[in-house]
């Protein structure tokens, strides 16, 4: 079971529930059951769908990876787990496709065929080793935006938001690409940051920050989110004229732990204050 649960990456359960709460700013929806529901299914079970399917095509690169293996990063299953592992990521989705589709309508079945061909797409299709499209898979994530609408009945976000959030979806990949870089080349992957290079990654990093800087800057209700986007164009400006120096695996994990820490302490400013309404 504690294998199972680290598959499903508990490191990044924060940014999905952080995700999840951005329809919901300002409303009080804590007494409401489909919330919480969706609240739990966005960590565990949705995180078992995503990173367990992708861990099933990258065991050759996740065994020489320092960062697999633990909770923050996921597990490396054995042959035994990943023969097991398509039966148990099905199971635990079975209850939650009846439950939403009991509270949210058939309609539901629509989103769990999204959430189905966003990840095949990305691990069977091939997605993951292709540049480009493995960024553009990203979008994705914005289905969890459509969860929260769909099951508790809430508007969905502006176009504002949904284009920030696709794009901070792909400057996180293509930073997770940067730490596995050559993992990636022993795997013979043909992704963007491998096909760039390090450095043209991170100036790519940084053009795409630089983007969400305006848009947050001219559209949301609050200069904190262009100012944190902006230091981290900063950051990676800096990092990029240093060279193509690989991140060694405690700076991975230490930025890993601060970040979870900043997601986790602005959620109540978040949702309380509608800091990605638009003005």
């Amino acid at each position: 079971m504690l294998e199972t649960i680290k598959i499903a990456r508990p490191g990044f359960w924060p940014t999905h529930v952080w995700f999840y709460l951005l329809p919901f700013a300002g409303r009080d929806m804590f007494g409401s059951i489909p919330f919480w529901l969706g609240c739990f299914y966005v960590s565990f079970p949705l995180g078992l769908l995503l990173y367990g399917w992708n861990d099933l095509g990258d065991y050759v690169s996740d065994r020489c990876n320092p960062r697999k293996d633990s909770w923050l990063f996921g597990g490396r299953p054995d042959e035994a787990m990943r023969q097991r592992l398509p039966w148990i990521i099905a199971a635990v989705q079975v209850p939650f496709v009846i439950a939403f589709v009991i509270i949210g309508g058939w309609w539901m079945l629509l989103w769990f065929a999204a959430v189905l061909l966003t990840n095949a797409t990305y691990n069977t299709l091939g997605f993951k080793r292709l540049p480009v499209l493995d960024l553009l898979n990203q979008i994705g994530y914005l289905l969890i935006f459509l969860l929260g609408s769909w099951l508790c009945g809430v508007p969905q976000l502006n176009a504002a938001t949904m284009v920030f959030s696709a794009l901070f979806a792909m400057q996180s990949h293509l930073f997770g690409q940067l730490m596995d870089i050559e993992e990636d080349r022993i795997a013979e992957r043909h992704n963007t940051a491998i096909t760039l290079g390090a450095v043209p990654s991170k100036w790519l990093l940084v053009g795409i920050m630089l983007v969400e800087v305006a848009i947050s800057w001219t559209y949301f209700q609050s200069p904190i989110v262009a100012g944190f986007m902006f230091a981290g164009a900063i950051f990676f400006s800096l990092d990029a004229l240093a060279g193509p120096k690989q991140y060694p695996p405690l700076f991975t994990k230490l930025f890993f732990i601060a970040w979870n820490l900043i997601v986790i302490a602005t959620m109540h400013f978040v949702w309380r204050y509608g800091v990605f309404l638009v003005e």
